[in-house]
């Protein structure tokens, strides 16, 4: 581009097919392929959803109000792309060069930005009297006002300096992100997931940071005048929790002699609100008929523990590894299990003296991204519940009830409509 001006061309929908058309070619080896070069296309309100976009060229692309829903652009080339108010839902960005994209207005719900980069930057051309001139689009690059990541990865993603004010966050998951000088300011965090982010100097005022995961975030010189932090989880659970000759370690022995003991000897526990991250295990512990209600447990190894008909009502158990724990009976209405992993976990219903039957019941409960694979799921309670990305594949759902659950870009089990006994009001259950 060395001593001429760039120059936008302006493409059609056919055009655009033809040449994702011989990208799929080259991405599935077929004679015939050539890799997408998009750069310094206009492709205004243009469809690419749900292509095969991973590694194309974009850069300097004008995509305003683009469609690029469910788009694989792993590693994609997006510097200084114009993305204004395009539709970018569940697309997978994962490691994209998004540095200087112009993101404002942009839905990016339930995207994959993983180790995406969208730092500062800009497209620089020779000009004859300044000498090397920035592009602009209306404002500088790297903005993403406005812009919607309710329940989008970042985890790892580079912001550093991006103008992201007034946009959704909501239960996204930016664990590792680096948000150094970024401007937030009136965005929404509320149950985002910031485990080690990085916010040093970033302007936070008037941002609502209600229930987020702030452990290990820094947040030094980060402006907060205005910030709503309740509920925030921040680094310090209490000291006594991690004693292991402390009351809460002596409580939990005396549940589990009761347990075992058929209620002869010990005692039951209740925790109900209490902090328990400081005891960094419960795996296999017995504690069945466990009482927690809105508990915090985020973060904790409890694989295959024993939770038998357990109250966790309203209990944060984010993160939290529950592979193959026994909740048969469980009370988990409410309950935050974004990202819990709960493969092979027994979530159906226990058997009470007299053949009688608990279901456990998620109804109501978050578990956005959660990993429930192979879970048993027969007969549960999850009216209502937010089921958004979850992976349920080889999950046993017989006579389960999700009337009113969501189902967004869930991996579902293949006899899921056959098997389920209530799928009455249930959300984006065709387009999971």
């Amino acid at each position: 581009m060395i001593g001429k001006p760039i120059q936008y061309q302006p493409i059609s929908q056919a055009e655009a097919d033809e040449i994702c058309r011989k990208h799929d070619f080259l991405m599935s080896g077929k004679m015939g392929g050539a890799r997408a070069n998009f750069s310094y296309k206009v492709l205004k309100g243009l469809d690419l959803s749900g292509r095969n976009l991973a590694d194309a060229d974009f850069s300097g692309a004008i995509m305003e109000g683009a469609k690029l829903s469910g788009t694989n652009l792993t590693r994609a080339v997006l510097f200084a792309v114009d993305l204004r108010r395009a539709d970018l839902a569940g697309a997978v960005l994962h490691r994209a060069d998004l540095r200087g994209a112009v993101l404002r207005g942009a839905d990016l719900t339930g995207a994959d930005l993983s180790q995406a980069d969208l730092r500062e930057g800009a497209i620089a051309q020779v000009d004859r009297e300044k000498g090397l001139a920035v592009i602009t689009h209306e404002q500088r690059p790297g903005e993403a006002s406005e812009a919607t990541f309710a329940r989008a990865n970042l985890s790892r993603t580079k912001m550093s300096g991006a103008i992201a004010q007034s946009s959704d966050f909501t239960d996204a998951v930016l664990i590792g992100a680096r948000l150094t000088r970024a401007n937030l300011r009136a965005s929404r965090f509320p149950g985002a997931n910031l485990e080690g982010a990085d916010l040093s100097g970033a302007d936070l005022t008037d941002a609502d940071l209600r229930d987020s995961v702030l452990v290990g975030a820094k947040m030094d010189l980060a402006r907060t005048n205005g910030t709503d932090m309740t509920g925030a989880l921040r680094d310090a659970p209490p000291a006594e929790i991690a004693d292991p000759g402390g009351e809460t370690a002596r409580a939990l022995d005396l549940h589990a002699r009761w347990c075992e003991t058929g209620g002869k000897d010990g005692a039951p526990s209740t925790f109900d609100g209490k902090d328990l991250r400081g005891l960094e295990s419960l795996a296999r512990r017995n504690l069945t008929a466990l009482q927690a209600r809105g508990a915090v447990f985020y973060g904790l190894d409890m694989e295959g523990a024993e939770l038998q008909g357990a109250k966790l009502t309203d209990a944060d158990l984010r993160m939290v590894s529950l592979r193959g724990a026994d909740l048969r009976g469980a009370d988990l209405k409410g309950a935050r299990l974004n990202n819990a992993d709960l493969r092979e976990a027994k979530l159906g219903a226990l058997i009470l003296p007299g053949d009688r039957l608990l279901a456990a019941s998620i109804a109501a409960a978050c578990l956005r991204y959660a990993d429930l694979s192979g879970a048993d799921l027969r007969q549960i309670d999850a009216k209502g519940a937010d089921l958004s990305f979850a992976r349920l594949h080889g999950a046993d759902v017989r006579r389960a009830g999700f009337s009113g659950a969501c189902f967004t870009g869930a991996r579902l089990p293949v006899d899921l409509t056959e098997a389920a006994a209530d799928l009455s009001g249930a959300v984006d259950l065709n387009a999971a």
